[in-house]
């Protein structure tokens, strides 16, 4: 991973099941999470496909499978197609504020309502507010959280933690209001932090993992120019 990670230690997960694919195990490489280095290489782990959550620093590593690809776009050559301009008019009377990586009651009750709403019974639908601060906020990482509001009533619609980097910003996690789910919030979150990473001059939006044919991952190719990490290199993955 370069001279800046030098003799960084990496361990492989045991077996546990897959958060993408019902009935399948996964595995993990995860970065030594007490490395002190951290900060420093985080910004180089998302270069070699890697991603975070809460302090880990992870990619999968299953045997046999390499449906995950870690994607990134580039910023400068982003332009919204037709669905995406629409999202925008639509979501026209939402502002976006971006505000320290703190946890407040207003945050934690959208998160608890996204979780049973969009993954009951998934293991998340108990989180309170040490897991929410566990898994979102980190102790070492640069982040942020991206709200989106609705202008009129100022009522909390959705939250994008987002984590900065050297040149790149990284999209950790989205969450929202699941009764406005027809705005397309989901995807607005991701345009607004393409117009963030613009206005900051860097250079990728890393968006996690992409999996082909995966219904929930399937919005991820909307974004174009979308770049695939294939283990070696980033190459262009096509619409």
């Amino acid at each position: 991973m370069g001279t800046d990670a030098d003799n960084v230690r990496m361990f492989r997960t045991g077996a546990h099941a897959c958060g993408y694919w019902a009935g399948r195990e996964a595995r993990d490489l995860v970065l030594d999470p007490r490395d002190p280095r951290l900060p420093q290489i985080y910004p180089l782990a998302l270069e070699w496909g890697f991603r975070r959550s809460g302090d880990i620093v992870y990619r999968p590593s299953c045997p046999g499978c390499q449906a995950c690809v870690a994607v990134r776009v580039p910023v400068a050559g982003f332009t919204p197609d037709r669905s995406q301009r629409r999202c925008l008019r639509r979501n026209a009377d939402i502002d976006a504020r971006i505000v320290a990586p703190q946890r407040t009651d207003e945050h934690l009750a959208l998160y608890r309502r996204y979780l049973v709403a969009r993954h009951p019974g998934g293991g998340m639908d108990d989180h309170g507010a040490s897991e929410f601060d566990q898994f979102l906020v980190g102790s070492w990482n640069d982040g942020r959280f991206l709200e989106l509001r609705e202008h009129a009533t100022h009522r909390l619609l959705a939250l994008a933690v987002t984590d900065l980097a050297a040149g790149a910003l990284s999209a950790v996690y989205t969450f929202y209001d699941p009764d406005h789910g027809g705005r397309g919030l989901g995807t607005l979150a991701v345009l607004k932090q393409l117009e963030w990473a613009a206005r900051d001059g860097r250079q990728y939006l890393y968006l996690g993992y992409w999996i082909a044919g995966h219904a929930k991952m399937d919005y991820k190719r909307r974004f174009q120019p979308l770049e695939g990490f294939n283990g070696r290199g980033w190459a262009r993955l096509q619409a």
